[in-house]
């Protein structure tokens, strides 16, 4: 059974982007942004069907010339997820990407900083119903609040966010979402934090210029993460230096493994190999994963490397596969249904996983012999038993040299 540790979200208010709503009781959605020209309609648009695809939300292109706007207008009707236009320094492209008839705005109040600029398109979108983040970076922070606070701190992120706040609300604007990124983890979760306790907008979360993977994708999951448990946070964004496709991967992923989104795709779980390994449990792991591929089949997985221990170990998996004496032992939630050739454990797997997902755990169980499966596996354990014995890890000779410590 999933446990659930999550603090209570906080509460916030509701804001709409294109069909998706972010923040109130509404599920926490994962971002991305293009990485193309948005000049180049074909190749953005397709990268964004990839994006969507991989399990974004919503999709940001960058707005930062007026072929981009132009691209926009072309983009927008034919998207399958709301976008968002970035923009930077030239409000005007705020203006374009409305009449381009984008689903929100990113402003960077680091950039576009003259009061009468920031509220003409607060005007604007007001009119046109159209939300916009508030999008704080430590990187590109105002050098006056850079020189207050002697450096990109917590206080002057907040106040960054608070002072557009007061600009929008100067013209009744209250359609937003903030976000104050750093690409350091501490400063972006005590940002985040301080954030949270002075205002109710949405947060949209981020550790900005993560870098490539696989650091990346730790630095990233560690800032989002920690957040996410406290309430703390309505959308999502990793920024990786990497294929956009992974960013959305990772959100979607580190939704479902905190249990604020349903499952979408398999939850893999395997053993990191030990002395009673029968298989190459990381060529199998991985095996079973291009298996799967993009199958929508929201079940947890586990490859395990011994019948020895495997079922026990992975008792709660939904469905799973343990190695011993040539053969591949198919389990679900623990018990014993198949023993397949070893060549043949991977398509098995993948086999009675659909059939699951189709028919059900218990439609499952009385498909199987399972007199058979549990007669058979025994063999194997007690087989492996006699040549491995009961210490195929050697953990006994390591204990006696602890205890002499």
């Amino acid at each position: 059974m999933e446990v659930v540790s999550a603090a209570e979200r906080r509460p916030t208010r509701q804001i709409t982007v294109g069909d998706v709503t972010v923040g109130g009781d509404s599920p926490i959605t994962v971002q991305s942004m293009t990485i193309t020209k948005t000049s180049d309609v074909e190749g953005t648009l397709q990268q964004i069907y990839a994006l969507a695809a991989a399990g974004a939300d919503i999709v940001r292109c960058t707005c930062n010339e007026i072929e981009a706007a132009e691209g926009l207008a072309q983009i927008v009707p034919r998207s399958p997820v709301p976008i968002i236009a970035d923009i930077h320094h030239q409000y005007r492209m705020a203006m374009a990407a409305m009449e381009a008839g984008v689903d929100g705005l990113r402003l960077n109040p680091g950039n576009i900083r003259k009061p009468e600029h920031i509220k003409a398109v607060a005007r604007e979108a007001k009119d046109r119903n159209l939300p916009i983040r508030i999008g704080v970076n430590a990187g590109s922070l105002d050098p006056k609040l850079y020189e207050k606070y002697g450096g990109a701190t917590p206080e002057a992120m907040v106040e960054s966010a608070q002072t557009e706040m007061q600009y929008f609300d100067e013209v009744g604007f209250d359609l937003i979402k903030i976000s104050v990124k750093a690409s350091s983890v501490p400063l972006m979760v005590e940002s985040y934090r301080a954030l949270a306790e002075v205002t109710d907008y949405p947060l949209h979360l981020g550790v900005t210029e993560a870098g490539p993977p696989p650091a990346g994708l730790i630095k990233a999951t560690a800032g989002i993460a920690t957040l996410l448990m406290e309430g703390i946070g309505d959308t999502i964004r990793y920024s990786l230096t990497a294929d956009p496709v992974e960013e959305a991967k990772a959100g979607r992923q580190l939704l479902e493994a905190l249990g604020l989104r349903e499952r979408k795709n398999i939850d893999l779980i395997a053993c990191p190999s030990c002395g009673r390994a029968e298989v190459d449990v990381i060529k199998v792991a991985n095996d079973a994963m291009e298996a799967f591929g993009e199958r929508e089949i929201p079940l947890q997985v586990a490859v395990m490397g011994c019948v020895v221990n495997g079922p026990g170990e992975a008792r709660d998996a939904d469905i799973g596969i343990a190695a011993g004496n040539k053969r591949g032992h198919l389990f679900i939630k623990g018990q014993n249904v198949a023993v397949v050739p070893e060549s043949e454990m991977v398509d098995q797997l993948v086999e009675w996983a659909e059939f699951i997902h189709e028919h059900g755990t218990e439609a499952a169980l009385k498909r199987a012999d399972l007199d058979k499966a549990r007669r058979e596996a025994e063999k194997d354990r007690a087989k492996l038993l006699e040549e491995q014995g009961d210490d195929a890890n050697l953990a006994n000779e390591k204990i006696v040299e602890i205890r002499k410590k």
